[in-house]
């Protein structure tokens, strides 16, 4: 079996969708799959991408330069080797006539709905509609669609009308996420001084985008303050200018933390000490931060909405993204030992679902059941 496997442009910083792609080039000769891959160099857009003239020479490199080198790649590869899509925002790349080789994965369509003014926290400029509608033209010209949870899925048929072939692969952990000793936990977390280690805390992993909900985060460390000591560590993106507005406001900036970008190890530990993973997240295509959590032992406080509930299974503590009251009640009852150890049992059967020799097999039925394999 044959692929070749299509990844994105890195200046675009899209880690999650970087470590898909590495863990399936890594992973899938493992299994005995000949792999190739291919992703946009970098010509023009030579910096992290961000607004105005950074952009468009990053389009340059995208949608100018690439497609004609991905088309001589596919040439010279043998004819039945199949073209994986490892991202839906790169379905431009389809072709029509390559219909039956091709395989995308979608990990949610939450920019498409956007553009197509849905309320998704995705609101889109004008050249992010054009492009938004390009990508959902890409997707009606693959052979088969693979999203990552039944929720992105149910986006994908209603958008497309119900009539692409699509099927669901759960996401696996694509990096180690395990329990780790307390004094290995704490030594890794040392170098954070006692902010982080002298008190309990929360963790929220992931960007400041407004579908991640800091906001709520943040007055529910608020709500908190009387009655519980700990604190909230924002891990990944730092604070909008919005956001650190309203931590101040709250009068929580004593109570919160900012860890930019942490490393895998410190982001591990963290999970292993935490009070608990708080992610009230409004829309999700998947949710890796749950399964991450519960492998390390973190109990889980997440929204109730999109990928969440069929993420977190029966092992988290749910309430819709806009109830401050019912997350505060939450979080308190985890001071109970016996709802704390319970719930961290549960994480630790669920995650099970999620191994990357799972997906990696499921992966692989799907390529033959496009029928060149």
């Amino acid at each position: 079996m044959n692929v070749l496997l299509v990844g994105n442009y890195e200046p675009d910083g899209q880690e999650s969708m970087l470590r898909f792609f590495e863990c399936l080039r890594r992973e899938l000769p493992r299994h005995g799959v000949t792999v190739d891959s291919i992703k946009p160099a970098v010509w023009f857009g030579r910096r992290r991408i961000g607004r105005g003239v950074d952009k468009w020479l990053a389009y340059l490199d995208k949608y100018v330069l690439f497609p004609s080198v991905l088309r001589r790649c596919i040439r010279r590869a043998h004819p039945d080797t199949i073209i994986h899509i490892a991202d839906h925002s790169n379905s431009v790349y389809l072709r029509d006539e390559l219909e039956g080789r091709q395989i995308v994965t979608c990990h949610d369509l939450l920019a498409v709905r956007g553009a197509l003014g849905e309320a998704t926290d995705c609101p889109a400029s004008r050249s992010g509609r054009m492009l938004q509608a390009a990508i959902l033209r890409g997707l009606r010209r693959a052979g088969l669609v693979v999203c990552d949870s039944t929720a992105t899925q149910n986006d994908f048929q209603r958008l497309t009308g119900g009539t692409r072939r699509s099927q669901v692969v759960w996401m696996g952990l694509n990096d180690a996420f395990r329990n780790l000793a307390p004094g290995e936990a704490r030594a890794r977390l040392a170098p954070l001084g006692d902010a982080v280690l002298g008190r309990p805390f929360l963790v929220h992993v992931g960007s400041s985008l407004r579908r991640k909900n800091r906001e709520l985060a943040l007055r529910v460390i608020a709500r908190l303050k009387p009655q519980w000591p700990g604190l909230l560590v924002f891990a990944g993106e730092g604070l909008s200018t919005s956001q650190t507005a309203l931590m101040h406001t709250l009068g929580v900036s004593d109570r919160v933390i900012e860890l930019r970008r942490p490393s895998h190890e410190t982001l591990e530990a963290l999970y292993n000490t935490a009070h608990a993973l708080l992610y009230p997240s409004r829309f999700e295509g998947f949710g890796w931060p749950v399964v991450e959590a519960q492998a390390c032992g973190c109990p889980v406080v997440c929204s109730n909405t999109t990928s969440l509930p069929e993420v977190a299974g029966h092992a988290a503590l749910m309430r819709g993204p806009d109830d401050e009251e019912g997350f505060v009640v939450d979080v308190l009852s985890l001071c109970n030992p016996a709802a704390r150890d319970a719930l961290i049992r549960l994480g630790h059967e669920n995650v099970k679902r999620f191994t990357t020799g799972r997906m990696v097999a499921d992966y692989i039925a799907a390529y033959r059941s496009l029928g060149t394999a």
